[in-house]
């Protein structure tokens, strides 16, 4: 099934401290929006079955992602936005927006909290938003990123106490994140599966995976192309076709990390993220996986 994380612009109106979208530059980029119309109506051509509008704040463009909201249902496309709420800053803006996304076709609403959100984003504004998608029948849920330290437990409880539905997501350590003090891990020897849901950057980027923009920058691995030199159908094949994509989600990073020879105490200290960066951004490690990908790696499994 093809989904992708669609990019349309990467300006924001907050600057959380963890944002793994956010690089260097300050600058910004916005896709066009007639173009963004062509390629998702080539994207529906390609049988692209679900759409997540994300990257900088989607709602700051709120006419602009309702018009595409509203050809993905032309073209029986499940669309979901991931937002920060900045928008339910009352009850009457929280309905009427809401009201908007639903009255266009919108299928899902991600509200993104964690304790560098809520920095400027008041916890009102989530409670709000996620009252207006109950009351007017919008599925939703809240992405609660953290770290798992005791500094999120009052964030948590205030989620449980205002009973709306909450998925603890892991801080990803990149971006802004890259340089925070990592707590150790506590978990079982898993196999790190990854879904790689592909992710199209408004520069027109398409990259396998939608944490691989700002990273890989030694060997480019998960960059699939540009949209302004290939279309999405190639790119899609390329994505599905590549050997290393295909075992990343059935054999998993820590299977191929062993099969490196890292030492099982040292692949446990990584992250998921973490382990794909150290895995394929060596020119040396890559090399060797993509040599024995149609050959013995594939035995190197349980």
């Amino acid at each position: 099934m093809r989904q992708i994380a669609f990019g349309y612009s990467t300006k924001c109106n907050a600057r959380c401290g963890h944002c793994v979208a956010a690089d260097a530059s300050p600058a910004t980029v916005k896709m066009d929006l007639d173009r963004a119309k062509d390629i998702i109506h080539e994207m529906a051509r390609c049988n692209v079955i679900g759409i997540s509008f994300t990257a900088g704040e989607p709602l700051l463009f709120l006419d602009d992602i309702c018009q595409l909201i509203r050809l993905c249902r032309k073209n029986n496309i499940y669309t979901r936005v991931v937002t920060n709420g900045y928008w339910a800053k009352s009850r009457e803006s929280s309905n009427r927006v809401v009201a908007e996304l639903i009255a266009n076709g919108l299928s899902q609403l991600r509200l993104s909290f964690s304790r560098w959100h809520q920095q400027h984003i008041s916890q009102d504004n989530i409670v709000r938003a996620a009252t207006s998608c109950k009351h007017q029948g919008l599925d939703y849920f809240i992405s609660f990123v953290t770290d798992f330290s005791k500094t999120d437990d009052d964030y948590e409880h205030f989620l449980r106490q205002h009973h709306l539905k909450f998925f603890p997501e892991p801080l990803i350590y990149f971006g802004r994140a890259g340089e925070f003090e990592r707590p150790p891990i506590f978990t079982d020897y898993r196999p790190n599966l990854c879904s790689m849901n592909p992710y199209l950057s408004p520069s027109l980027d398409m990259f396998a995976c939608c944490d691989a923009a700002h990273r890989f920058s030694t060997t480019g691995f998960l960059y699939l192309g540009n949209l302004g030199r290939d279309s999405v159908e190639s790119l899609f094949q390329k994505n599905e076709n590549h050997p290393l994509h295909h075992l990343i989600k059935t054999m998993g990073l820590t299977s191929m990390a062993s099969y490196l020879g890292l030492k099982a105490r040292e692949i446990v200290q990584y992250r998921k993220c973490e382990l794909c960066e150290k895995l394929f951004n060596s020119k040396e490690n890559l090399k060797t996986l993509t040599d024995a990908a149609a050959s013995d790696l594939r035995s190197w499994h349980r």
